[in-house]
C-alpha cells in the first residue's frame, strides 16, 4: 500500500486531489498536512499533521519529523508557496526516500512569479496582456497611460486572485497597493474581458500524456470582492478548443522545453477572442480536477503512478478526451453537481417563456 503525504489537507483543492486518489481502483494511505488547524479537521485521511505555513522559517524542520515519523513515499501539495518549498528541498526529500514529481525548480520559480513567466512569454512572441511591475506611483500614474483607462492590478506571486482589482480610478488603486504593502509586489496589466478557460496537463519529461480544457462560466462568491474574482469557480464546463490547446503548450514549452509533472494554463481572452496565458499554476492540479474524475479523467491517479514509474492507465485521447459542454457547478456546504449545458439551457429556456407572458 502506497504511503502518501498531501500538504494542504482538508483545503478544497487538496480535498479534491484526495478524492480522486480514493476513487481509483488502488488503496494508499493518505497522511494529511496542513498550516491550517480548522482544514485539518476536514481532512478525509488516515492521519493528520499540523505544520508551520511553508514561509516559515522551520517549516523544513516539521517537515522532516513528519515524516520520520510516518514515512510516506511521496508528498504532493496544493498551495503556491507549499509547491516552491517542495521544490526547493527535493534534493533533502529524495536522500528521505520521498518521491516529489516537480518539473525543474527554475520552472517552478518562472511560474510562480508572474512577471517572470509573463516576461518569457512576451519574449516568446506569445500574445500576453500588456504589463509592467508597480515600483511606485509614477509606474502606477505610466500604467494609466499606457495600459488602458481600467487596469488589472495584482499581486506577482500567489493565488486565488490574490491582490486582484480591475480600477479606473488612480487614487483608489494608490490606496489598494498601500494597504497591501505592495510597492514593488504588484504589477499591472492591461484589462481583457471576464471570459477565462484553463488547460491541465501532465507530462513525463517533455511528453504530453494528457490535457483537458475547462472554461469557466463564473466565480463562485464574486459579490463578496472588489474585483469579482475569488480563484474559487462558480461553475465550470469542459471544452475542446483547438486554438486553447495550441497556446497552452507554447506557454509551456516557451519556459521549459522538458516540462514534467502538472502544468495548469490560465488564459482570458482578449478583444479578438484570442485566449491569452495570464499565470501556470505549476505542480498542482486545478481545484476542480474532482471534475474530471467524475467523467473519467482521473488526472490525480495518473500524476501518481508517473511519480512512482509505474505503467499508466490508458488514454485513448491525449488532449480534450472528455465530451464538452459538462457542467461542474459548487457552492458552500453542498457537494458539487455534475450536469451538462443542455439541461441549465432547458433551465433559462422555461423561465424565457414564462416571462414572455408579462414582459
Amino acid at each position: 500500500m502506497k504511503r502518501l503525504l498531501v500538504g494542504g489537507a482538508g483545503g478544497t483543492p487538496s480535498n479534491n486531489f484526495i478524492q480522486s486518489i480514493k476513487e481509483s481502483s488502488e488503496k494508499v494511505f493518505i497522511i494529511g498536512m496542513t498550516s491550517d488547524p480548522y482544514d485539518l479537521c476536514k481532512a478525509n485521511v488516515e492521519k493528520r499533521h499540523l505544520i508551520p505555513n511553508a514561509r516559515e522559517k522551520d517549516y523544513y524542520l516539521i517537515l522532516e519529523e513528519i515524516i520520520s515519523e510516518n514515512e510516506p513515499e511521496f508528498i504532493h501539495v496544493q498551495n503556491d508557496f507549499e509547491v516552491l518549498a517542495i521544490s526547493r528541498f527535493r534534493n533533502k526529500l529524495k536522500k528521505m526516500n520521498v518521491i516529489t514529481c516537480l518539473p525543474k525548480h527554475e520552472s517552478v520559480v518562472n511560474c510562480i512569479d508572474k512577471l517572470k513567466s509573463w516576461e518569457i512569454w512576451e519574449k516568446s512572441e506569445i500574445e500576453v496582456p500588456k504589463s509592467l511591475i508597480i515600483k511606485d506611483e509614477h509606474d502606477l500614474k505610466e500604467a494609466f497611460k499606457n495600459l488602458g483607462n481600467t487596469i488589472w492590478i495584482r499581486s506577482i506571486k500567489g493565488a486565488a486572485g490574490n491582490g486582484a482589482l480591475p480600477t479606473s480610478d488612480v487614487d483608489f488603486a494608490k490606496s489598494w497597493i498601500d494597504y497591501f504593502d505592495g510597492w514593488g509586489k504588484f504589477m499591472a496589466a492591461e484589462y481583457l474581458s471576464p471570459t477565462s478557460v484553463t488547460w491541465m496537463s501532465l507530462w513525463d519529461k517533455g511528453e504530453l500524456i494528457v490535457a483537458q480544457g475547462r472554461k469557466r462560466l463564473n466565480w463562485a462568491f464574486n459579490d463578496r470582492t472588489l474585483s469579482g474574482v475569488t480563484g474559487i469557480t462558480g461553475t465550470g464546463v469542459t471544452v475542446s478548443d483547438p486554438l486553447v490547446d495550441k497556446i497552452a503548450q507554447k506557454a509551456i514549452l516557451s519556459i521549459d522545453s522538458k516540462p514534467h509533472g502538472v502544468w495548469s494554463v490560465d488564459m482570458t481572452y482578449d478583444s479578438k477572442g484570442m485566449p491569452n496565458p495570464t499565470e501556470i499554476n505549476i505542480g498542482r492540479f486545478f481545484t476542480t480536477s474532482l471534475f474530471f474524475t467524475k467523467l473519467g479523467l482521473n488526472m490525480p491517479y495518473i500524476y501518481l503512478k508517473l511519480a512512482f514509474g509505474e505503467e499508466l492507465p490508458e488514454i485513448k485521447k491525449k488532449i480534450n478526451p472528455l465530451p464538452p459542454d459538462y457542467a461542474w457547478i459548487r457552492g458552500m456546504d453542498t457537494k458539487p453537481v455534475l450536469t451538462n449545458m443542455k439541461k441549465i439551457s432547458e433551465y433559462k429556456k422555461d423561465l424565457k417563456k414564462r416571462r414572455s407572458l408579462y414582459i
